[in-house]
């Protein structure tokens, strides 16, 4: 997998993200979307934005410029969805944002003060590999809820799909360059996307139709689980038509 694909399915995944943006902002609020996938893929551009620098791992130069134009949008998308979110999302995802920051200054201060050499490589490669399987996980609530709702309103086609097509190709390009910081967690990021797919294509048909009283329960317990008010959404016929 050479560098310019890999500059393709991160131009790819972006895109994905910003069709779901681009909804926010013209609705104006977050609906039932979390704002934990976009927190987490943030730490792991930062992290892999760092971990590509030549005085931490040579010859991975594109992929500090690749993660780091990532990392900017990432902050955009991030502010966006504060922006706009209820107030209790809009606490837990600020202070999501603040730990990002602050962990990230961490393994920046550590490995340039404590580590050297290849421990310094190590020490960021680990701290990478664990935060981009954290990243791919963080969607596991959506999942959740499609299969409460039977719904997929609120899990995005595009950002599953890329989320399969980027683990993948991450996945094969650390089997072939024999790099378990790459293979195993991105093995698991597609094995992921792969699920959100098939949970995508089994009730594809049920996105943006209503269930009746059971609607406005199921929207409820949803809200509850994304940090949302427990109450129903009265607007929501206005917010499934963006």
């Amino acid at each position: 997998m050479n560098q310019m694909q890999k500059t393709a399915h991160l131009v790819f995944g972006i895109f994905g993200a910003l069709i779901t943006f681009w909804r926010i902002i013209k609705s104006k609020s977050t609906e039932q979307f979390s704002g934990i996938p976009y927190a987490m893929t943030l730490m792991n551009c930062l992290l892999s934005a760092w971990y590509g620098l030549p005085f931490v791992s040579k010859n991975n130069l594109l992929v500090s410029t690749i993660n780091g134009t990532g990392a900017g949008i990432e902050v955009i998308y991030v502010l966006i969805f504060i922006v706009y979110a209820p107030k209790k999302e809009k606490t837990k995802i600020l202070g999501l944002f603040a730990f990002v920051l602050t962990f990230f200054a961490a393994v920046v201060l550590i490995s340039l003060l404590a580590l050297h050499g290849n421990t310094r490589k190590l020490f960021c490669g680990f701290a990478t590999a664990v935060f981009s399987i954290i990243m791919y996980g963080s969607p596991l609530s959506i999942m959740r809820t499609v299969i409460r709702t039977k719904s997929v309103e609120f899990m995005p086609f595009f950002l599953s799909l890329f989320c399969f097509l980027c683990g993948t190709s991450w996945f094969i390009y650390g089997l072939l360059g024999n790099d378990p910081f790459v293979y195993v967690n991105n093995g698991f990021g597609s094995f992921l996307g792969a699920l959100q797919l098939i949970l995508y294509f089994i009730y594809r048909k049920n996105k943006g139709k209503g269930k009746g009283k059971n609607e406005n329960k199921s929207t409820s317990e949803v809200s509850v689980e994304l940090g949302h008010p427990g109450k129903p959404n009265t607007n929501g016929a206005q917010n499934d038509h963006v």
